[in-house]
């Protein structure tokens, strides 16, 4: 029974995707549940996979082809009666005609592998049975070396090409790539994007982490890293600055003002950027958080992320002091209205007091949209973030 294998529907604001990858080649016969091809779209991937046994008889789109909600990109002969092919959202049609195998007395797979391959039936000598062809019979045909062609003269050498062409090389953008771009440039198309700066001795928190890291490890089963003392702080600024953790709805004319506090963890790829969301973290734990962004760390390098890991989000934390940035104005993720950027630590000379000593310094950035955000606002909400991760113990107590 041939079946449609059908683009799923993968979100309200998905509707078309693009073909990253075919798991598998016309002819080859395929299992229920086993990956087929898998799709592309401006947020994650998804792999459509076979709940019936068969053959993958036909390829309709192929790799880098744009594709919409619904459409069918291949074909599949179920070998199962009744059976269907599906995604966890997608579905199965039943109405694609079988291909056309001519007058040749042939076996469901050797047919399909025939017309994938484009080799007439009519050519094929069957060795089953009857004379009826089977897949080796079809394999044996593909196999056969065709005829050499006759030789031909060697072109003339080509000119040697002139200084201005330069080798170069064309590589497609992928689509994860083109909507960041596209996100990034409305963010600087709508948004009046300001950034302020401040520096934060890291001292204490430094102390504090060495001196609580194995103890904390062995109860919680994580590590204590940086990030869950500067969602804490973050969230002690938000709290104290709302306007902060805002956005605006540019059609009716409103500010609206986030009662939530979902903190988005910038997660740099090789293909990208992604945002993954911590949902309330406000309510979590440094234990809890530190295990949520180890989760969401590790699904986004899997390329396991959703929807749900993705969307929402009502402020923004990156750091690229991981890459050894010490200092940036990083981009707003539209339509949140803040970001901070965290980076290197360096041991630098500062005063404390009346004497110059040494201490481990991070140049902190807040990049905001001065449509509602004073920059006095911004720079007391950085500051505050500065006061909080320099006496980590109030982190407590800021709830």
């Amino acid at each position: 029974m041939p079946l449609e294998i059908v683009v799923p529907q993968m979100g309200e604001s998905i509707v078309e995707a693009t073909v990253a990858q075919w798991l598998k080649k016309p002819g080859e016969a395929v299992k229920a549940r086993e990956a087929l091809v898998e799709l592309e779209t401006d947020k994650v991937n998804q792999v459509i996979e076979a709940d019936a046994d068969g053959v993958l008889t036909q390829i309709l789109a192929e790799v880098g082809a744009t594709v919409a909600v619904g459409q069918a990109i291949g074909v599949i002969e179920a070998t199962s009666p009744g059976s269907s092919l599906a995604t966890p959202s997608g579905s199965a049609k039943g109405d694609t005609p079988a291909p056309a195998s001519g007058g040749a007395d042939a076996t469901p797979v050797a047919a399909a592998m025939a017309a994938a391959n484009n080799v007439p039936l009519d050519g094929v000598a069957g060795t089953g049975p009857a004379g009826k062809i089977g897949k080796a019979d079809v394999e044996a045909k593909i196999a056969t070396p065709k005829a050499a062609a006759p030789p031909v003269a060697a072109p003339a050498p080509l000119p040697p090409a002139p200084p201005s062409e330069r080798p170069i090389e064309r590589i497609p953008m992928a689509r994860k790539r083109k909507a960041i771009a596209n996100n990034l440039k409305n963010a600087q198309n709508t948004a009046a994007i300001l950034t302020t700066f401040n520096e934060v001795d890291m001292s204490k928190v430094m102390e504090l982490r060495t001196r609580r890291k194995a103890d904390f490890e062995s109860r919680f089963g994580v590590g204590l890293g940086f990030m869950s003392f500067f969602t804490k702080a973050t969230i002690g600024a938000l709290k104290q600055f709302p306007m902060v953790n805002a956005e605006i709805d540019d059609a009716r004319g409103e500010i609206i003002l986030k009662k939530y506090y979902d903190i988005g963890i910038a997660v740099g790829l090789e293909d990208g950027l992604v945002v993954p969301i911590i949902r309330d973290a406000d309510k979590l734990s440094f234990a809890a958080i530190e295990k949520k962004i180890k989760e969401l760390a590790g699904k986004a390098k899997e390329g396991k992320l959703g929807l749900a890991d993705l969307t929402g989000g009502s402020f923004s934390i990156t750091n690229g002091g991981t890459f050894g940035s010490m200092l940036s104005t990083p981009i707003l993720n539209y339509p949140q209205v803040g970001i901070l950027g965290m980076h290197n630590i360096v041991k630098r000379p500062v005063v404390v007091g009346d004497e110059i000593v040494i201490r481990p310094i991070m140049y902190l950035a807040l990049s905001y949209d001065h449509r509602i955000i004073d920059g006095s606002t911004a720079v007391r909400f950085l500051v505050k973030i500065k006061e909080l991760i320099e006496d980590p113990e109030t982190l407590l107590l800021e709830g």
